[in-house]
């Protein structure tokens, strides 16, 4: 009986990947992703230049490719904890709590990943620009989903303009973390806090079924 053995090659090729991709968001939600380089990559971590290249190919791949890591980070610690929440006002609280405190966390050290190649590409063509304005427009579904399921179950109301609450709760959200960034001001997560629950209260059929905190 033949047994298989993984190639070593392919296992080490994935794990060095993944230390690029690793420090690649880190990077990118800082200086932006037009601060990636896979020489600089291959410097800071000592890898090899060639070798890098190899992974990605060109500067772009790496680019698409810290996008996507990117996103799986945001789901791991924004989507994911609220996932198997009921539908309910409190699924759509969790998620705003959620995404405050992966903004406050610095989950990436910029803050928001999203907020800030969003700035970067809002203006650019391109298939980079069109897989930040996935993410984001993805984002925007998701919670305008999640509140559309809330008014569905009856813990939202009917009058709702669910575009226009998501518009709002989003702007908090991001308010929250750019005032953070540019100022170090961490008070702001308290206020926007304030302001989604305020809002929240706006539409819940009851106000009860909101929790206290986050």
């Amino acid at each position: 009986m033949t047994t298989t053995h993984p190639d070593g090659r392919i296992e080490r090729g994935n794990q060095t990947r993944r230390l690029v991709l690793e420090r690649a968001v880190n990077i990118a939600s800082v200086e932006g992703l037009e601060g990636l380089s896979l020489g600089r990559l291959a410097g800071e971590l000592q890898l090899s230049k060639s070798g890098v290249f190899a992974l990605f190919g060109s500067k772009e791949e790496l680019q698409l490719a810290t996008v996507r890591t990117a996103i799986k980070i945001y789901v791991e610690h924004v989507v994911r904890p609220a996932r198997d929440l009921p539908p309910g006002i409190g699924q759509i609280w969790r998620l705003c709590a959620n995404w405050l405190t992966y903004s406050e966390q610095r989950v990436f050290p910029g803050g928001c990943f999203f907020y800030s190649v969003s700035a970067e590409y809002d203006a650019r063509e391109g298939k980079v620009r069109d897989a930040v304005t996935a993410a984001h427009g993805n984002w925007f579904s998701l919670l305008e989903g999640v509140i559309a399921d809330a008014r569905e179950v009856g813990e939202v109301r009917t009058d709702t303009d669910i575009p226009q609450l998501a518009f709002e709760l989003v702007a908090l959200l991001e308010t929250a973390n750019a005032e953070s960034v540019l100022h170090h001001n961490f008070a702001c997560y308290q206020r926007a806090t304030n302001g989604i629950r305020n809002r929240l209260l706006s539409v819940a059929t009851d106000p009860t079924l909101l929790p206290d905190t986050p």
